[in-house]
């Protein structure tokens, strides 16, 4: 395991004023002409392609993040050369900007001893910074990634799809003496809220958990917020998907105006379609850089 250290990481982008989270999700047909590289045989390569992309836009926005998440589907969906993309692009991101933390959006989660091979691959073979997990079978299975204390490990809480509050909206009664009450003020709370404490409260002994939020729900945000104090929140759902920016801030704060990882991917990474599609990206970080850091001010 490396010596990078995921919160020490995210904390001092957040002293920056740097809160916006880059997704690559560097879906290949979707990538400009001008990216395009060839491989062995002159045919386009898929693997330089994407690494090409995907250096172009850590290379433009590398000043104005708190981290990079790549979602890993969109390299798996590839076989070997998609996998080789995603090692070599988290590679370069440790290269090109060594101080900006790098979430490898996964979402990987099994029985406990499955999990050791999940926290080898994200780890120390991909070499990334934090990985998103599935609350759903419990810290003893998490065991493998909580142990990680260098690493952080960002639990799926409340989404941002639409359909995320089948089960995460479902009311679950508590005792009146549950201290989860007094942070709610109600004898019932709703699953997404009980993942919140228990993470919050048992889980986080080394100080390496997240939560994941969408921005599509402000409401259930601010509850999150409520609950788990100064904890980071990986907040999806900005930009393409609708996510208002004020609304986010003003609900995802912490009591120190941090605590926020706010995530954008096609709204920054595909900004254009043509050779500019760099200049653009950058240009849309910085967009929502000064709108989060303007909506920081109102707050104070």
């Amino acid at each position: 395991m490396s010596e990078r250290n995921f919160r020490q990481l995210i904390e001092t982008q957040w002293s920056r004023g740097n809160f916006v989270c880059v997704g690559l999700d560097s879906e290949f047909g979707k990538i400009p002409e001008s990216a395009h590289r060839s491989g062995n045989e002159c045919a386009v390569s898929i693997a330089n392609t994407i690494v090409a992309f995907n250096r172009a836009i850590v290379e433009a926005t590398k000043g104005l993040v708190c981290a990079y998440k790549p979602n890993s589907a969109f390299y798996e969906a590839h076989g070997n050369e998609g996998i080789a993309a995603l090692q070599r692009t988290i590679a370069d991101i440790h290269a090109i900007a060594p101080d900006v933390p790098v979430i490898l959006d996964g979402k990987r989660g099994d029985i406990g001893n499955t999990n050791n091979g999940y926290v080898a691959s994200a780890f120390s073979v991909m070499n990334a910074d934090a990985v998103t997990v599935p609350p759903y079978l419990g810290a003893e299975s998490l065991q493998p990634f909580l142990a990680q204390k260098d690493k952080g490990v960002i639990v799926l809480c409340r989404t941002s799809n639409p359909g995320a509050g089948e089960f995460q909206d479902l009311w679950w009664p508590v005792s009146a003496d549950h201290p989860i009450v007094k942070l709610t003020g109600k004898l019932q709370v709703t699953l997404f809220e009980l993942v919140a404490y228990n993470v919050a409260t048992a889980w986080n002994k080394n100080g390496n958990c997240g939560l994941v939020v969408g921005a599509t729900y402000p409401t259930e945000l601010t509850r999150v917020r409520q609950i788990v104090g100064d904890m980071p929140i990986l907040i999806p759902g900005i930009g393409a998907q609708g996510g208002d920016v004020e609304k986010t801030v003003s609900a995802g704060k912490d009591i120190w105006g941090k605590g926020m990882i706010i995530n954008s991917s096609r709204g920054i990474i595909f900004a254009s379609k043509d050779a500019d599609f760099a200049e653009a990206a950058r240009h849309e970080t910085e967009k929502l850089r000064d709108a989060i850091n303007f909506a920081i001010g109102e707050e104070v």
